[in-house]
């Protein structure tokens, strides 16, 4: 369903009044002689900003690597309350953004930016269900995927919060009745594993999802999740489990995704090699789809197909039916409360002052590393086992989302986008790539993530608390990063003179910190809106369009073309480069075809 304009939305908080915003009546404007949407005269280019000039000006003052543009040892002398003023707190997350090259001049400069480009506008479009993804006119609505039941979002005239919540009904029904043993397998024994096969966003959410909250997973039940097409991933995930006591999740909207679809398959052929039944797919098999036509082919009951809508990007539907797997593992009291961190940031993000917004604020400190002090890359390093996947979930969400080369209006931006998303959890990363970090050429922005309260309090009187331990670090990388050390402060050591260079570490690095009560599922839920919303605001401020992914399309197209030279189901043909010819070529006699 492609929405339209003519929508409104009305959403309801268990802690605040109604808020109710409407878009305009007018269908989408056609494109100009063809030439694509018509972009609001309020979305206006960053560079074409008095603000933009202005940082520009002050990046200009000297060089990041050298510390010359602001020496952090001399503002946190300067003035004594700088950790606390470039500080702010919401929903349980502390953020101290205190350790960026910023100054009170810079902030103004980038809340000026969000500003003239019309970043409040677009977040209320948004919000509206006016259809932002102007390249595919849809609407952006997961945030409806996490509005209450009696909150009112509609999509040409129709008010969709009661499908979300219908589905997820049915989600619930399922989900407790795998977990409590009554969905039985096709010869009566109990599911003991569930593996969920998607790719990309169909598997991203879910797996970092089912990581991050194992301390809340019913353990009886084991998750796996096969993504990859390359076949040691369905052999590795499925090798020692049996087939009469496996669910299979198939997550794709279309049901025509290569990988998961050739996975799927091959999950069908490895039940059935043991079951013999056809008519026990019903029962070992779900869908997480749109196209009832092609999941009733593959032999599953449509009755257990679970749906979700055009107007969820699949990067950002892990709190949608492509959390099934997740609704199992950690039960549905659960996964609601998920839904509920994501509804309270999305509240805090719409309803905030941008100076203490907290996505506003990640979003505009990247901006000004970005595109003003020349950082290419962001590290995300989460000091907690837990979130040993969310790097890995934040490099789809925020390079696929704003990776992009060109405007709304096609034409080429002429300023940096997205940065290279990467990163471990500590302390792990600091005896791998911390080195980099501190002492390399190419500076690094790094988000440090952490929880005051661990879930389990691990240690003993010998080796000491190990959640001190881990904060300890933290605290000290955070430290490190900012104010490295000085050669004087080398030499005062007795190093000799030849090792002083080796040993100094220049600071300036920039950082920020969020210090956060709990890992919970509510917490989950506001950890990852923040970083969604934080993407809208740079996408904004960038004007591209975060919400579409034709560059993940082209490899593709290609792959279908070379597979059936691949496997000798056609000759070789010598249409590709002489390079790609001759790879197929030696593929072709390496496996004798």
């Amino acid at each position: 369903m492609a929405a339209k304009k003519n929508s409104t939305s009305t959403q309801k908080s268990s802690t605040k009044k109604p808020s109710t915003t409407k878009a305009s009546t007018k269908k989408p404007a056609p494109a100009k002689s063809a030439a694509g949407p018509t972009v609001p005269a309020w979305h206006v280019a960053p560079d074409k900003t008095k603000a933009w000039k202005k940082l520009t000006a002050l990046s200009k003052t000297g060089n990041l690597m050298t510390g010359k543009s602001m020496d952090l040892r001399k503002a946190f002398a300067k003035d004594k309350s700088r950790g606390t003023k470039f500080a702010v707190e919401a929903l349980g997350i502390h953020l101290d953004y205190s350790k960026n090259l910023i100054d009170g001049a810079t902030m103004d400069a980038l809340f000026a930016l969000a500003t003239e480009c019309g970043v409040a506008k677009h977040m209320k479009a948004m919000f509206a269900g006016d259809a932002i993804n102007v390249t595919e006119n849809r609407a952006v609505l997961h945030t409806a995927l996490r509005a209450p039941k009696n909150a009112v979002i509609k999509v040409d005239g129709k008010n969709i919060v009661p499908d979300v919540h219908e589905v997820l009904a049915r989600m619930e029904k399922f989900a407790n009745a795998v977990r409590s043993g009554a969905w039985r397998g096709h010869t009566g024994k109990r599911i003991r594993t569930v593996v969920n096969i998607g790719i990309g966003g169909s598997d991203l959410g879910p797996v970092m999802a089912y990581e991050a909250l194992k301390d809340f997973t019913e353990r009886s039940i084991d998750c796996r999740y096969v993504s990859n097409i390359d076949g040691e991933d369905f052999y590795e995930k499925t090798r020692d489990l049996d087939p009469e006591e496996t669910l299979f999740v198939v997550s794709s909207k279309t049901f025509t995704t290569i990988e998961t679809m050739t996975n799927a398959q091959t999950a069908r052929a490895w039940s059935l090699k043991k079951l013999k039944d056809p008519a026990a797919v019903a029962k070992h098999f779900v869908a997480v789809s749109t196209n009832a036509a092609e999941v009733a082919k593959f032999g599953i009951d449509t009755a257990n197909m679970f749906g979700f809508w055009d107007w969820v990007g699949g990067r950002y539907s892990m709190d949608s039916a492509i959390g099934l797997s997740t609704m199992v593992a950690v039960g549905p009291d659960n996964f609601r409360e998920m839904l509920a961190g994501f509804h309270d940031m999305d509240e805090h993000f719409r309803t905030a002052p941008a100076r203490k917004n907290l996505p506003y604020l990640l979003a505009l400190i990247g901006i000004w590393n970005r595109d003003f002090l020349g950082c290419e890359t962001v590290a995300v390093l989460p000091y907690c086992q837990y979130l040993h996947r969310l790097s890995a979930y934040f490099q789809q969400l925020e390079m696929e989302s704003n990776g992009k080369r060109v405007q709304l209006d096609g034409s080429p931006c002429r300023w940096q986008t997205s940065p290279v998303i990467w990163g471990e959890p500590g302390t792990n990363g600091q005896h791998a790539f911390y080195q980099m970090i501190h002492q390399g050429t190419s500076p690094v922005p790094c988000d440090l993530i952490a929880f005051a309260q661990p879930l389990h309090a691990v240690g003993s009187e010998a080796a000491g608390e190990h959640h001190d331990i881990l904060l300890a670090n933290i605290f000290a990388q955070g430290e490190a990063l900012a104010f490295g050390k000085t050669p004087a402060e080398v030499r005062a050591e007795g190093t000799p003179e030849w090792l002083v260079p080796h040993r100094t570490f220049t600071g300036n690095r920039p950082t920020n910190t969020m210090l956060i009560e709990k890992l919970s599922p509510r917490m989950l839920g506001r950890i990852i809106a923040l970083y969604e919303h934080k993407v809208f605001v740079q996408g904004s401020i960038w004007r591209v369009n975060s919400f579409d992914q034709w560059g993940v399309e082209l490899g593709k197209v290609l792959a279908k073309r070379i597979i059936p030279e691949l496997s000798g189901a056609k000759p070789a043909k010598t249409a590709h480069d002489s390079s790609t010819n001759a790879l197929i070529a030696k593929y072709r006699a390496l496996r004798g075809r």
